[in-house]
């Protein structure tokens, strides 16, 4: 399996962001191509010190880092790129690797 994890920066308006993210990013995001799973942090994201510079982590789970690049170049993983920057001006940092059972 892979995963990719969105790490969504803190917004200047919080509820804007919710808002978009639920009813418009997540919808797109979960038309890609070959995802497997689709989960998002609940409440405030916490760092070990010090104050979060998080405001929402999104795990997304498929078969391999191929099928990873495979969904994010399709038309509905272009069109969830795309919509970034209607909500997420803080910016997102993007993490794509395989995992294995340790």
């Amino acid at each position: 399996m892979a995963q990719l994890v969105a790490l969504y920066k803190t917004p200047s308006d919080n509820q804007a962001f919710d808002a978009h993210y639920t009813s418009t990013h997540a919808p797109l995001a979960k038309k890609m191509p070959g995802l497997r799973s689709y989960r998002v942090s609940s409440g405030p994201v916490a760092v070990p010190q010090g104050e979060s510079p998080y405001h929402l982590v999104a795990l997304l789970e498929f078969d391999s880092l191929d099928a990873i690049k495979s969904a994010l170049a399709s038309p509905e993983g272009q069109a969830t790129a795309a919509d970034l920057a209607n909500f997420a001006q803080a910016g997102v940092d993007l993490l794509m690797f395989d995992t294995k059972d340790a």
